[in-house]
Formats: C-alpha cells, sequence, structure tokens
C-alpha cells in the first residue's frame, strides 16, 4: 500500500519549501512545526545527508473533525509534509489521507479524508504548474 502523495520539482530547494508553504496555506493549512532535520542530525550527530525538511500542516476545520469522529486519530492525522533533496530534484511528499482511514478502520474518518486528499492534491498540483510529475 502506498501511503504517500509525492511530486518531483525541478527548483532548488528552498524555492521549493517557500512554494510549499504557500500551496499548503492556499488549501487552509497552516504550518504548525518544522524541523529541520539535515541540520538536526548535523547538530546532534554530525551526520551530513541532503536537504531535507518536515512540515507540520494542519487544516484545523479538518483536524476538528478527525478528532470528533476518534480522539486517537491524532496519531494518524495526515499532518506531516516532507521537501526534500532528491537527487537533483527536490521531492515534496504528503501522507495519502486515506492512510488515516485504513489504519483506523473507521469509515466515519472517510468523508474527512477524501477532503483532505482534495486539499492536499491541490496543493501539490499547484507546485507541479509547468512542471514535469514523476
Amino acid at each position: 500500500m502506498r501511503y504517500d502523495r509525492t511530486v518531483r520539482l525541478d527548483i532548488d530547494f528552498a524555492t521549493a519549501v517557500a512554494r510549499t508553504r504557500d500551496a499548503l496555506a492556499a488549501q487552509g493549512f497552516g504550518i504548525l512545526t518544522e524541523i529541520d532535520v539535515t541540520a538536526t542530525l548535523k547538530a546532534k550527530l554530525d551526520h551530513d545527508m541532503e536537504d531535507y525538511v518536515i512540515l507540520g500542516a494542519c487544516n484545523p476545520s479538518l483536524a476538528h473533525r478527525a478528532l470528533d469522529t476518534d480522539r486517537s486519530v491524532g496519531l494518524l492525522l495526515p499532518c506531516n509534509v516532507v521537501v526534500r533533496r532528491d537527487g537533483d530534484r527536490t521531492a515534496v511528499q504528503a501522507l495519502d489521507p486515506g492512510t488515516m482511514v485504513a489504519l483506523a478502520e473507521l469509515d466515519t474518518l472517510r468523508p474527512v479524508a477524501e477532503e483532505a486528499t482534495r486539499r492536499l492534491d491541490a496543493a501539490l498540483a499547484g507546485l507541479t504548474a509547468g512542471e514535469t510529475e514523476s
């Protein structure tokens, strides 16, 4: 089972992060956290790796609806969006919201997942406007 929704962009990393923030905001997602994995691994382990950032994105309305269905579903909310260097390209990845439904086995979450999917897909499509997706 694929659990990600991914686009690859032919733009530099910093531009991809900025455009991802904007695309998510346009779909009602705020960025609550940002983890610079590259800097953290360098500081804590002296490990070098490619540019890699995790954006903690949240759409409050969708989160509220999901949490009203099941308080424990917070563990599965599709909040993390990864922006990372992938060879000569930049990958932007989001958790497929359908994963939340599949793992929780709660059909009552399906409408929330469907709306989240629509919004995340729109954000990702906005990033690829004029780009070749793979």
